[in-house]
């Protein structure tokens, strides 16, 4: 008979205790229970004297003693060939518990809590330096700039040009012209980025009044009444082709030469039904095509804010009209400066008019323009080309041809 010895589990009871010491920090465990255990353990070794040698023999002569680590077994030998971890003793530098753990018991210290810096938490917030603010205020002016290009865009859209503006639309658009003019154009007549193919989007007045061949009209006349005679002219000479529809009116500008295109078609044969064995009231489905270009010199004024234009010639280019177009291309055309010579030769008080066109806004795809009266004329640009339109691939058929071609694809489908 072996009989577990007192000795045995009074040890067993240390380490229990000892055990239950450490956990104590961690989970409140009260001295009650620790008395109440080492009863328990002093119950179980009475209980072991009064077995018999039968009973101890069939107990597992290995039997493990409970507690924590099942490491010591009743023959002494231990299972995980190691010992279970022994109290540890209070560390002689154990740190003080504080906000920063760096002051220890043997004075030593680990490291010191960050110092606050007083000019972090004493001073305001440093200003701003003039190189963010000038940033600043140039990239607000330019988010301001294009809201103002893009209204301007917006209206002169819906208003087809100018064309059909009401006075509360003509007097938005002057406003926000005004507001882009503010920024200004330095010398804009002597950039590079005046030269090219420019489309003009809207005028306040007629559209055919950005050609240079009506600017010298309008030269000729003296201002006040005679100014507004020329203005009711061009009025009533809108209304007069009111049955033809204003195409691209556009300006190529070089170096020192200006041209100006102006697109226009109009109903060829308005009454079908006097050519028709049926009623119809409206007209033929072929129109007159053509482009009225003006050409003239420029030269830029003194202060270099526009040009001064010299009138040259005025001709009709890719018209359809069959037989006229011939003696067009031919070399048919106004040449004004020779008419200007023989009017200084005979009315002593005539002298050829050089109107000046001024450019009040200019950046790389917007161009701000106004005449000498004032008038405004608003363009985009639509290349760099600085290359007149071919007209020459315009076929003189009235348009027939491409009619034909049409009822050909979309009923005959003869294919030739």
């Amino acid at each position: 008979m072996h009989v577990a010895s007192p000795a045995l589990f009074a040890l067993f009871g240390g380490v229990v205790a000892s055990d239950a010491y450490q956990f104590q920090s961690r989970v409140p465990f009260h001295r009650p229970q620790l008395f109440r255990i080492g009863a328990y353990l002093d119950d179980i070794s009475s209980a072991s004297d009064g077995q018999d040698d039968s009973s101890s023999e069939r107990a597992s002569t290995t039997r493990p003693i409970k507690g924590k680590y099942p490491t010591s077994y009743s023959d002494g030998e231990n299972k995980a060939n190691k010992d279970p971890p022994a109290t540890s003793p209070e560390p002689a530098n154990r740190p003080i518990k504080g906000k920063y753990p760096t002051s220890y018991t043997n004075g030593e210290t680990a490291r010191d809590p960050p110092v606050a810096s007083p000019v972090l938490e004493n001073s305001a917030p440093p200003a701003p330096r003039l190189e963010d603010e000038k940033l600043y205020a140039e990239v607000d002016a330019s988010a301001k700039l294009l809201s103002t290009k893009m209204s301007i865009l917006g209206r002169a859209a819906s208003c087809n040009r100018g064309e059909t503006a009401t006075a509360a639309t003509t007097a938005a658009m002057l406003r926000s012209v005004v507001e882009m003019e503010s920024v200004g154009a330095d010398s804009p007549a002597d950039r590079d980025a005046i030269r090219g193919t420019w489309e003009l989007v809207y005028s306040d007045t007629e559209l055919f009044r950005s050609s240079p061949f009506f600017m010298a009209g309008r030269a000729v006349c003296e201002d006040g009444e005679e100014a507004d005679r020329y203005d009711w002219f061009c009025s009533m000479h809108r209304k007069a082709l009111a049955i033809s529809t204003i195409g691209t009116v556009r300006q190529i500008v070089s170096q020192d030469r200006l041209v100006s295109e102006f697109e226009t078609k109009a109903g060829a044969v308005p009454f079908l039904s006097d050519f028709a064995p049926f009623q119809y009231s409206g007209g033929w489905p072929v129109t007159i095509d053509g482009a009225i270009v003006s050409t003239a010199d420029i030269t830029p004024t003194e202060d270099g804010s526009g040009w001064e234009i010299f009138m040259d010639t005025v001709e009709i280019k890719g018209s359809n009209i069959p037989l006229l177009r011939g003696a067009l291309d031919a070399g048919l055309n106004l040449k004004s400066r020779g008419l200007a010579s023989v009017l200084e030769g005979t009315v002593p008080q005539y002298t050829t008019p050089r109107p000046v066109f001024e450019t009040t806004y200019l950046d790389d795809d917007m161009r701000i323009s106004r005449d000498q009266d004032g008038k405004v004329f608003v363009y985009v640009k639509a290349s760099d080309s600085q290359e007149p339109t071919d007209y020459s691939n315009i076929m003189a058929d009235l348009g027939v041809g491409r009619l034909l071609e049409g009822l050909n694809d979309n009923f005959f489908k003869v294919f030739i």
